[in-house]
C-alpha cells in the first residue's frame, strides 16, 4: 500500500484502570505507521482518564457524558473520531507490536470487506481460542451464535486448525476492524442493545447492506474475557437472550422470521426449565425477562427505519446450515470440524 490508510483505535473504558495500565503498553507499541490511539470512557468513577492522562500522553481522551454500554458509548465515541478504519479494542486485550499491519492488508485488498477480525487466544492460556471470538463468528439456522475454536462454552486449543482467512458471518467487537464509511453508513450499533451481540447485528446489518465480513489469521491478540461481565452472571445471560431475539425480528427475512422464533420460543423455553433443574432459579428468571423486555421492545420497534436490502438467512456466509445445539448436546460435537459431520 503505497499510502496507508489512517487507523484509528478506540478502547472504550468503564472503570478500567487495572486493564488500562496492563494492557495498554502493548497497544502503544504498535508500528502501523498512520495510526491514532483513542481511550473513551463511559463516565467511569476510578482513576482512569487521570492515569490514562498523566501515563500515556499519546493517547488521546474522549468522555462520554454517561455509561451508554457498548453500544451507545462506541456510537456516541466515534463521532469525534476521524479515521479510514476504526478498531474497536476491548480494555482487557493484549496485542503484539504488527498485529495491525496483516488485517488493514486484507480489508484494503478487496473494497467489499466492511469488518474484519483478528484471531483472539484466551490471554491466560495463550495456545487456547479465546470465547468471545476465537477464529471467527458464525450463526445457525435459528441464530444460535458460535465460532470457529469455540461452541458455546467448549473451546478448542490452537493447532493451526484455523489458519485460513475466510469470510464469517460475524466479527468480534472485542477486536474489530472496520471501515468507518460502512460503520456509519448502516448507522453504527444499536444502542437498544446496550451490550452483548451488538457486533453481530451490526456485521448481520453489513451483510444485508452487501458487504464482507473476514478473519484474518496472520494478526492474533490475547484476551482476558469477562471484565464487565463473567461468564455466568445472570444479567450476561438477560443480555444474551434478549439481544438474540431483538436482533433476529429486526434482519431476518419476513418469510423466515415466524417459523425461527417460533422454535426458539420451545428451545429456550427448555434452556430455562433445564436452569431450574440445575439449581439456578436465577438463570431462569433472567431469561423470563427477556423475553418480556424483548416483547416492550417490539411494541416500539419500527420496520420503517431499517431500509436495508432483506435477505435469506441461508444465502450468507457464514451460516451454518444446522442446528448447532442440537449437535453441540445430543451428538456430542463439541468441536467447529465435526459440528458437519
Amino acid at each position: 500500500m503505497a499510502v496507508l490508510p489512517s487507523v484509528a483505535v478506540v478502547i472504550l473504558n468503564w472503570n478500567g484502570r487495572s486493564f488500562l495500565e496492563k494492557f495498554l503498553p502493548s497497544v502503544c507499541s504498535s508500528t502501523y505507521g498512520n495510526l491514532q490511539l483513542y481511550v473513551a470512557d463511559n463516565a467511569s468513577t476510578d482513576d482512569s482518564v487521570a492515569f490514562v492522562r498523566a501515563h500515556f500522553p499519546e493517547v488521546k481522551i474522549i468522555q462520554n457524558p454517561a455509561n451508554d454500554g457498548f453500544a451507545g458509548g462506541y456510537n456516541m465515541a466515534l463521532q469525534h473520531v476521524k479515521a479510514d478504519i476504526y478498531v474497536l479494542l476491548n480494555q482487557d486485550v493484549e496485542v503484539e507490536p504488527g498485529w495491525i499491519e496483516p488485517v488493514v492488508a486484507q480489508m484494503m485488498a478487496d473494497d467489499s470487506i466492511a469488518a474484519c477480525q483478528p484471531k483472539l487466544r484466551f490471554y491466560d492460556k495463550k495456545t487456547e481460542f479465546e470465547y468471545a471470538g476465537a477464529a471467527g463468528g458464525w450463526m445457525d439456522i435459528l441464530g444460535y451464535t458460535f465460532c470457529r475454536g469455540r461452541i458455546l462454552y467448549t473451546t478448542e486449543e490452537d493447532k493451526g486448525q484455523y489458519d485460513d482467512a475466510q469470510d464469517i458471518f460475524w466479527a468480534t467487537g472485542a477486536a474489530l476492524f472496520i471501515r468507518s464509511a460502512c460503520f456509519h453508513e448502516v448507522n453504527g450499533f444499536d444502542a437498544d442493545f446496550f451490550a452483548h451481540m451488538e457486533e453481530v447485528d451490526l456485521c448481520w446489518r453489513l451483510k444485508r447492506a452487501g458487504y464482507r465480513i473476514c478473519y484474518c489469521p496472520e494478526s492474533v491478540v490475547y484476551h482476558v474475557g469477562g471484565g464487565s461481565l463473567p461468564q455466568g452472571n445472570p444479567r450476561k445471560l438477560y443480555l444474551n437472550f434478549r439481544n438474540n431475539l431483538m436482533m433476529l425480528w429486526k434482519n431476518l427475512h419476513p418469510a423466515d422470521r415466524w417459523i425461527i422464533l417460533f422454535q426458539r420460543f420451545f428451545l429456550d423455553l427448555l434452556a430455562a426449565v433445564k436452569s431450574l433443574v440445575a439449581g439456578k432459579p436465577k438463570d431462569m428468571q433472567a431469561i423470563f425477562r427477556a423475553y418480556r423486555d424483548y416483547a416492550r421492545w417490539r411494541t416500539k420497534y419500527q420496520f420503517s427505519k431499517d431500509r436495508l436490502p432483506q435477505k435469506r438467512l441461508l444465502e450468507m456466509t457464514g451460516v451454518f446450515h444446522g442446528i448447532m445445539i442440537w449437535r453441540y448436546y445430543f451428538l456430542n460435537r463439541k468441536t467447529f470440524g465435526t459440528l458437519e459431520k
